[in-house]
């Protein structure tokens, strides 16, 4: 796992523009750092060793020095295809860098067809000067550009291309209005103006000024297979131990994270089949009115002899939330408390660690899948007396508590039957943030008049439209895979891990294991209230009962209750004299009754809260240039 840096200018491009750029993203790659300069081309690498210790030094050139690569993740299947090219090239290394140059040197940008892994890459052949670069079909490793007048400019994280030039701090007004709608900022906008994000299964090509980006890849949900449900499940086995084996190679050793649920103790599982030794596994603890995983977690581990770490931490807000939000670039969710807070506490064990990412949209986890579903029975009952009565008797329900409690359940599950299709599940994802009833009143009509044309769930639609499937949960779970996982917890683990140089792999994630996932037949995936099928008939071979069967909590669920006070003290602090109120952005009439609801316990305003307070601190930081030790101390001071 490492960092990518680059810049083609026709002005040329000075060492200290690589190095401040490298130097951005240090954490990602502690161990070394390289720098190619060639006239108008310079390439920048930070590199966390995990293969090849010795010689797996980059920016890496080809034999006759024509063509270089920079590039940050694994290639899980290189030696299989290092075999394929022994009789071809010469290989100096062992590192799977060495061999996606030379799948390079022989397919061109057809070796994308070949690779099985995570990445973000970019080539610069001299022979042709043109620069080729590429991210991993799930969208597991980031790329991030900037497209000018005199060339383009790439990375790993945003702030790499902050280092270069300052004058990209310039708020993106349509994706500030998608992450309000949906949470999440989807390709290829970022929260910057002129910054873009390479979209999952895409690569680009940049040549004489003229810059193409293209897709090499797409999940298939028709052609379902045909067979039993015990036969599936032998299939899935083998799929998903073939995974996991993959995902253990390593010159390092390698951990597992182990929640207590059932996508982390599959791979615990698999993990101790395959290993010689007995693994490391990790178990996140906060002590929270008893509320906790631990007990599952230590079944799991005694059945398989693992070496369980248990990372008990008290997070707070107060002192890590700058942190954060420095590392994650961007404004994003609660999960990310947790997941710095873990990952720190796993570094000091391991330098890789499996998790569990990409379950819920293999198999379809979310409560939302059978919803959306639902809904279409729901929508049988006239569209007035859905809007006009059962709306207006649901709204004298109160919420209930921080989470969805069955009233906000029910308010949801009746907003998103008055739509349809892509509309239905935008709405269903929106609802609980500021869909269209809440945005009509935050918003100021100046900042209406500027996004009037944005329709901020654009992405989600337009992959569940353009499913290759017939199904309505394929579609969303198409929408899923493609869009909110590679821009919500995907990208939140990338960060969160990198930030303490860890590098975390994620079993489900292998794009070979989701194709088979949606060649399964739905009724595999979703029966009724059950999510996970067929995935919790795989577990029955290798877990507790208790595991299985317990009542999903979430890592991160606890963190909303532990640290209640500490979300009031950020909300009041900067909510109050809020800088997006100031630009005209938020209305103050509507975001001081939102805050005074919330505060008092009239309403559960917490998630839309935390959208605000996060795009607030956000834009203090990274477009004001207010510091973290800034933010740290007059949020301590608040809570004073």
């Amino acid at each position: 796992m490492c960092g990518i840096t680059g810049s083609i200018d026709k002005r040329g491009v000075a060492k200290e523009d690589i190095d401040k750029m490298n130097e951005a993203i240090r954490h990602r790659g502690p161990d070394d750092d390289g720098i190619l300069l060639r006239d108008t081309v310079g390439l920048g690498h930070r590199r966390l060793s995990i293969i090849d210790l010795a010689s797996g030094h980059q920016p890496m050139k080809s034999a006759d020095g024509a063509v270089w690569i920079v590039f940050n993740g694994e290639i899980y299947n290189y030696q299989e295809l290092r075999s394929q090219l022994a009789g071809k090239y010469q290989f100096q290394t062992n590192s799977d860098t060495e061999v996606l140059l030379c799948m390079y040197l022989e397919k061109g940008e057809a070796c994308l067809k070949e690779l099985r892994g995570m990445f973000g890459f970019a080539i610069y052949d001299t022979r042709n000067e043109k620069l080729f670069a590429a991210r991993d079909h799930l969208g597991q490793k980031p790329f991030y550009y900037w497209h000018h007048d005199n060339g383009i400019a790439f990375s790993s994280e945003i702030k790499a291309l902050l280092a270069l030039n300052s004058n990209l701090r310039e708020m993106n007004l349509e994706a500030l209005y998608e992450y309000f709608t949906v949470r999440i900022i989807t390709p290829p906008r970022s929260m910057f103006k002129s910054i873009k994000k390479l979209p999952p299964a895409h690569y680009l090509t940049y040549q004489n000024g003229n810059l193409k980006i293209k897709s090499y890849w797409s999940l298939n949900y028709r052609d379902k297979i045909q067979a039993s449900l015990p036969e599936a499940v032998d299939l899935l086995d083998k799929e998903f131990e073939r995974s996991v084996k993959y995902h253990l190679i390593s010159d390092v050793p390698v951990g597992s994270y182990l929640s207590g649920g059932v996508d982390s103790g599959l791979i615990v599982a698999k993990t101790a089949k395959l290993s010689e030794n007995p693994i490391n596994t990790f178990t996140g603890q906060v002590d929270y009115k008893g509320y906790g995983e631990l007990p599952y977690a230590e079944q799991v581990s005694a059945r398989y002899g693992t070496q369980n770490h248990v990372l008990k931490f008290k997070p707070s807000l107060i002192q890590s939330i700058a942190d954060i939000m420095w590392h994650l670039d961007e404004p994003s969710d609660p999960l990310s408390v947790a997941m710095y807070y873990i990952s720190s506490l796993a570094r000091e064990h391991v330098k890789v660690v499996l998790g569990g990412d990409g379950g819920d949209e293999l198999f379809g986890g979310y409560d939302r899948y059978y919803g959306n579903v639902y809904a279409k029975y729901l929508a049988l009952i006239p569209a007035s007396i859905r809007k006009h009565i059962i709306d207006k008797l649901l709204n004298l329900m109160p919420d209930g508590g921080w989470y969805q409690s069955s009233f906000h359940q029910l308010k949801w599950l009746n907003r998103i039957s008055l739509h349809d299709g892509s509309e239905r599940y935008a709405e269903s994802l929106s609802y609980f943030y500021f869909s269209a009833q809440h945005s009509n009143g935050l918003y100021t009509e100046a900042f209406k008049k500027q996004i009037r044309h944005v329709d901020p769930t654009e992405s989600i639609k337009h992959y569940f439209d353009s499913a290759n499937a017939d199904e309505v949960v394929d579609k969303m779970l198409n929408s899923d895979s493609m869009i909110r996982m590679p821009d919500h917890p995907v990208m939140i683990s990338d960060r969160m891990t990198m930030a303490h140089g860890l590098e975390a792999r994620s079993p489900f994630l292998d794009h070979k294991l989701a194709e088979f996932c949606a060649k399964l037949p739905v009724e595999y995936k979703v029966r009724g209230r059950t999510r996970r099928y067929i995935q919790l008939e795989l577990a029955k071979r290798y877990l507790p009962h208790d595991v299985i069967f317990k009542k999903k909590q979430g890592f991160a669920s606890p963190i909303a209750y532990i640290l209640k006070d500490e979300y009031k003290t950020i909300f009041q602090t900067y909510l109050q004299r809020s800088r997006l109120v100031d630009l005209e952005i938020l209305r103050p009439d509507f975001l001081q009754n939102l805050l005074n609801e919330h505060i008092t316990g009239k309403a559960d305003h917490g998630q839309r809260l935390w959208l605000i307070a996060n795009a607030e601190l956000w834009y203090r930081m990274y477009i004001e240039g207010e510091t973290k030790e800034s933010i740290r101390e007059t949020l301590t001071q608040a809570a004073a």
